[in-house]
């Protein structure tokens, strides 16, 4: 595998939010981006119900091919019951060693981060699989409260960690050259691959951002 590609869901830039029309999307979308070939999917949707996200993370995982794996963002009981493959986790929430404890082995676990010192404890942890750190570059898509860091930012988290790191925050096709240079495993975002999944261009678009990354360097566990 060259690069590690992971689409953010936000079921309301498809329909209304909370609405049958736009989680029906949104599950629409996820599966064609599994055939696509998108890695990871991280089901991020706090506006919804305990039981709407489960019931949409078991049709999500229904409708996704193996090569792509399915995480929840924070609740790893829903990912549990639900059948996903992982877990995302923000940088405040509970150490990924905990979480670790109740999880069966080869479940994922990624965690936000978006300081040298949160990624230095995370890998102290010895527990997570993978990190995403930003914003690196201006993001219309996730409002996150965190500044806009840079590409050299990007590149000091690389070395920090002993674990594959993502980038993400204004991720544009354009950009996956400079993030794969700074040594970054590969990418996360919203708004690039939820409009190319829409268009139906994500295909050669992954095809075209996966040559800017060494194969097999990037793998997950």
């Amino acid at each position: 595998m060259a690069g590690i590609f992971q689409l953010v869901t936000d079921h309301a830039r498809l329909g209304p939010p909370q609405s049958a029309e736009a989680l029906d999307a949104l599950v629409a979308l996820v599966a064609a981006a599994g055939e696509a070939g998108i890695d990871l999917v991280q089901v991020r949707e706090p506006s919804l119900s305990d039981e709407a996200l489960f019931r949409l993370v078991e049709r999500l995982v229904a409708r996704t091919p193996p090569n792509c794996r399915i995480l929840v963002n924070e609740r790893f009981d829903i990912a549990l019951a639900a059948g996903a493959s992982g877990v995302h986790l923000r940088a405040s929430s509970l150490a990924a060693s905990r979480v670790r404890r109740v999880l069966p082995p080869g479940f994922l676990i990624g965690r936000s981060v978006h300081t040298t010192t949160e990624i230095r404890a995370a890998c102290r942890d010895a527990a997570v699989d993978y990190l995403l750190f930003g914003m690196v570059f201006p993001s219309a898509s996730k409002a996150s409260g965190h500044p806009a860091v840079g590409i050299a930012a990007l590149g000091a988290a690389v070395r920090a960690s002993n674990v594959p790191v993502l980038a993400i925050g204004g991720i544009t096709v354009e950009r996956i050259p400079q993030v794969a240079e700074v040594g970054a495993a590969g990418v996360a975002a919203i708004g690039w691959l939820t409009d190319a999944a829409r268009r139906g261009t994500l295909p050669s678009e992954l095809s075209a951002a996966r040559q800017s990354f060494r194969t097999g360097a990037t793998d997950l566990r």
